[in-house]
């Protein structure tokens, strides 16, 4: 059995022999490729000047994170501002005045009809203003008679009786003429010239555009008839009418932001918010209609153009924000950035990650505005870091 003294050579030889070996093992990966990388503990990495060449830094800054709900639609008449000008009694077509695409304001005429029913009105109220001024000139003439006892009490209370009469039934043969669209000055002149034309006169509700005109000269119109003769639209406002997504609904609120683009109108962007939303969804597309008014001064925006809405249905969150490029996401789940503080060395940290927009990734949890991060190659340094050899 060796003794005490002879086993510390052994001992020694033993540890000269595993000193060698390490020396030969660190000598041996200090000469490889991957010795370029040097580990610098746990999920950190050491570039080479050439590697650092490939990583993009990029300081974490703050950036605003809104939340919007897209849908398809299209521009529509204001339907508030949108006339069916008809006929409001029969008769033929005797003129017109206006064509499409002219703009007409409030009260201009728009086309006239012969119609048989205001000629009776006209009529009637000549006969009134007749009775009327007859049985002012019985009673003015009565009450003379009374006051030279000419004529008798009941004489006069006769003939007032019969002036009032008569003043009753003239008031009501003007309503009557005036709901044919003729105002005072008409009246005046037609009790004047005691000569009944019979022409209705159909003017605009509103300043406006000539959208439609359905009739010639000639043609006979009837109350209610459709298509109406003639339409007119304000198109100063137009509503923007969008198609949301029934599972978007309970969402949207009224007074929304909306942003508003158009095939026709590329690279412009108008706003409006949300002024009314459906109450029913529609059984054939799952879609709730959101509606917005859109202000067009300039006429360009059309009815029925075709037109892509997106509603913030959301608070604006403003919060520290890294390029996607510069997040990896693990196939765990994970997802991480690579922080730095000289563009040399890089950490690997875990993030939790929000919003994605504009290019950007809304960190939630992880890092700081003011920190550096790799931004495009973030991934080189991911697959650097997984190749590098265990320590062990």
């Amino acid at each position: 059995m060796p003794t005490q003294r002879s086993r510390i050579p052994i001992i020694a030889v033993a540890v000269l022999v595993v000193a060698s070996l390490g020396y030969i093992w660190f000598a041996h990966r200090s000469s490889s490729p991957a010795a370029a990388s040097a580990i610098a503990g746990a999920g950190s990495i050491t570039l080479t000047d050439t590697q650092a060449k490939q990583v993009a830094v990029t300081a974490v800054g703050t950036h605003t994170f809104d939340t919007w709900l897209d849908a398809v639609g299209n521009i529509d008449y204001d339907q508030d501002h949108l006339a069916q000008v008809s006929a409001p009694y029969a008769g033929r077509i005797a003129s017109v005045a206006a064509k499409a695409g002219d703009k007409v304001q409030k009260g201009q005429l728009l086309f006239t009809i012969d119609s048989p029913d205001l000629l009776q009105a006209e009529s009637t109220l000549l006969a009134a203003d007749g009775v009327l001024t007859l049985s002012r000139k019985t009673l003015t003439r009565t009450q003379k008679m009374l006051a030279i006892q000419a004529s008798a009490e009941k004489d006069v209370e006769q003939a007032t009786s019969d002036e009032q009469t008569a003043e009753a039934n003239y008031r009501a043969a003007r309503k009557t003429v005036m709901l044919f669209g003729k105002n005072e000055a008409d009246i005046d002149r037609l009790l004047a010239t005691r000569k009944v034309d019979g022409a209705l006169r159909v003017l605009s509700p509103f300043d406006g555009i000539v959208v439609a005109r359905t009739v010639a000269v000639g043609d006979l119109a009837q109350p209610g008839n459709s298509p109406s003769p003639f339409t007119v639209a304000d198109l100063s406002t137009v509503w923007m009418d969008a198609y949301m997504p029934e599972n978007d609904a309970a969402a949207l609120k009224l007074h929304q932001p909306m942003a508003i683009t158009l095939p026709a109108l590329p690279g412009k962007t108008l706003h409006g918010e949300v002024s009314y939303i459906g109450k029913a969804v529609d059984p054939n597309t799952h879609t709730v209609t959101v509606r917005a008014d859109v202000p067009n001064p300039s006429g360009e925006l059309l009815p029925q153009m075709l037109a892509n809405a997106a509603v913030q249905t959301a608070t604006p969150e403003h919060s520290p924000a890294v390029p996607e490029d510069g997040v990896v996401r693990e196939g765990d789940g994970t997802t991480m950035v690579y922080v730095t503080q000289d563009g040399r060395r890089f950490e690997q940290r875990v993030v939790k990650i929000g919003k994605r927009q504009h290019g950007l990734d809304q960190i939630l949890s992880g890092l700081q505005t003011g920190e550096h991060v790799a931004g495009e190659g973030a991934l080189f340094l991911d697959n650097m870091l997984s190749q590098q050899p265990d320590d062990d």
